[in-house]
């Protein structure tokens, strides 16, 4: 089942609105890091909490990385025709599920068998 050219236009445009927010999410943390690190002055218990909150911002980071990364890969995905097949079944990936997450991978189906495989592999 190929998706509608309407289906893939609506998720094109929510990847490019999550992409300019995920954007000024790095902007804003970035300049929260700078501007942190102009007070680098106070006891032992303000540099603990400024470390602190440095190495939380910088996880954060990481994370809004790659959900950028997750985005920038479906893009491509719409440009080459692949958009909206899953990784692990080759099905089509469920309308309502591109919607909600744009950038996924996966179908249902596909994401309990990549889970399934995971819990296996884990132990």
């Amino acid at each position: 089942m190929a998706l509608s050219k309407t289906l893939i236009e609506k998720c094109k445009k929510a990847l490019i609105e999550a992409k300019a927010e995920l954007l000024n999410r790095v902007r804003d943390v970035r300049q929260d890091l700078h501007s942190s690190e102009d007070g680098k002055q106070g006891d032992e218990g303000d540099q603990t909490v400024r470390a602190l909150a440095e190495s939380e911002a910088l996880s954060n980071n990481e994370r809004l990385r790659t959900q950028l990364m997750e985005i920038e890969m479906a893009l491509s995905r719409i440009e080459n025709g692949t958009y909206g097949v899953c990784e692990e079944t080759e099905e089509a990936i469920e309308p309502d599920r591109l919607m909600a997450i744009p950038w996924t991978r996966l179908s249902i189906e596909g994401a309990e068998i990549r889970e399934s495989v995971m819990k296996r592999y884990a132990r």
